[in-house]
């Protein structure tokens, strides 16, 4: 970890993330699914956003693919480039709920040490871990890029369930089975969850 630079003060601006409650009627967090590839996690992430959304929520998904092709698209998937994927992720979900924006973020995240360094950096009271569990067998079914695939070929080096590690959430906020529920009652059950969260009772 580099030190800080004694050159660098950031600067604390007059409008702070409790004027943007107030004005947004919520309470930001930020939705951190992480699972196997395969596993449903951006599928449940966009379900979860829809229903958020029609219920007049300020909401954003930050999408692994979607996030390599552009800030992050100078790193590989060395296990070092993806402990700095997942950092930079965390500082750009940190700034969304700043800004009072429910943040849903769909990553692999295979590792405990960056999820908790996620959850530290924007707090744990602004922090839900769910984690989208599936068999990799059941993923390999569902890889419609053929990642898998390439992987037990030895086309893809380090790829998570297969030549590295997925280490599995100890304490998620929620847990859910992708292979055993639908996606309304994995929906549902984010729902209930988060809802209390982020919903402003009116004095």
């Amino acid at each position: 970890m580099s030190q800080k630079n004694p050159n660098i003060i950031p600067h604390s601006h007059k409008i702070d993330i409790d004027a943007r409650i107030k004005k947004n009627g919520h309470s930001p967090l930020l939705l951190w699914f992480t699972g196997l590839s395969g596993s449903g996690k951006s599928t449940l992430a966009s379900a979860v956003e829809e229903e958020l959304f029609a219920r007049g929520f300020n909401t954003y998904i930050l999408d692994g693919d979607n996030i390599r092709s552009g800030l992050n698209k100078d790193l590989d998937f060395s296990d070092h480039s993806r402990k700095e994927n997942i950092r930079r992720i965390a500082e750009v979900a940190k700034l969304f709920v700043d800004a009072s924006i429910i943040t849903l973020t769909a990553f692999i995240s295979p590792f405990e040490e960056e999820r908790q360094m996620a959850r530290q950096l924007v707090g744990t009271d602004q922090f839900v871990e769910i984690f989208v569990e599936c068999p990799i067998e059941e993923c390999e079914k569902r890889d419609v890029k053929g990642l898998y695939e390439k992987a037990r070929k030895g086309l893809i080096s380090s790829f998570t369930g297969i030549n590295s590690p997925f280490e599995i959430p100890a304490k998620p906020d929620i847990h859910v089975r992708t292979d055993q529920m639908s996606l309304e009652e994995c929906t549902q059950k984010v729902l209930d969850y988060i809802l209390p969260k982020i919903e402003i009772q009116n004095a």
